[in-house]
């Protein structure tokens, strides 16, 4: 299992070609060698892909517009060829499917896009939030129905533990109970606050991560691990995914 970056982390400094750059060799000067794009500015993809070559890192994820999946697969497939990444991911399904009425629908308008991404080798990736653990009106957990309608090898789940945490799951055994769904986690790490709850850098929060990369550095399946803070609460993004990869690097089994 590779530890990387998740670009969502650093995205107020990656909003136009030339903060990306910098960004990016700041990244890479940390030790990371992978990144997520997610959340970065409208810049080219060829530019993107540059970039990321020049300071020696591979894009192995990326999250995309819902629209891109149902309008604009071919174009959306092509463009992960010339990244060389395989994993095609979604932040998280619109509001218009976070309903009873149109909760199935989300599949109905997935199916044909997700065969596409079969058919030439990459495979759906579906970032959870805790919302898909919540239950409909007829009882069914969200989770639950995307997992029975959409098999292995269509979807896999983007885990990340913050909201895994958040959603009162047992992350470890979730993780170890749907090993097959994660080629790629998010490592996310959560601190108490008050009657609150905050993210926090790998390691800073309570969350049993020398537990839960055991668990995924053995399961046969977890390609990468990308590490991501969505707010970092006024602490530099870089110093937060510094703090994250040494903590990763020190565990058993780390580096």
């Amino acid at each position: 299992m590779k530890i990387g970056a998740q670009l969502y982390t650093v995205r107020m400094f990656a909003q136009n070609e030339r903060d990306l750059g910098r960004t990016l060799e700041k990244i890479a000067a940390m030790g990371y060698e992978y990144v997520q794009v997610s959340g970065i500015g409208n810049i080219a993809p060829e530019k993107v892909k540059h970039l990321c070559n020049a300071n020696g890192l591979k894009i192995v994820l990326t999250h995309n517009p819902e629209h891109r999946f149902l309008s604009g697969i071919d174009a959306l497939i092509e463009e992960h060829l010339m990244y060389g990444a395989k994993y095609v991911g979604l932040g998280m399904m619109s509001d218009r499917y976070r309903t009873p009425d149109m909760f199935d629908d989300f599949f109905r308008g997935f199916e044909k896009p997700l065969q596409k991404l079969k058919d030439n080798g990459m495979l759906f990736m579906y970032h959870n939030h805790a919302l898909e653990f919540s239950r409909l009106a007829d009882g069914r957990v969200m989770m639950d129905v995307m997992l029975e309608k959409f098999p292995a090898d269509m979807m896999g789940i983007t885990a990340d533990t913050y909201w895994m945490q958040f959603a009162g799951l047992d992350v470890n055994d979730w993780l170890k109970n749907h090993a097959d769904r994660l080629p790629c986690v998010h490592l996310k790490d959560m601190i108490p606050d008050g009657f609150t709850a905050k993210m926090a850098a790998v390691g800073s929060g309570n969350m049993n991560f020398a537990a839960i990369l055991d668990t995924l550095r053995n399961n046969g399946i977890t390609e990468y691990a990308l590490v991501e803070q969505d707010d970092c609460y006024g602490e530099s993004p870089f110093a937060c995914l510094k703090k994250s990869l040494d903590y990763v690097n020190g565990l058993p089994g780390g580096k």
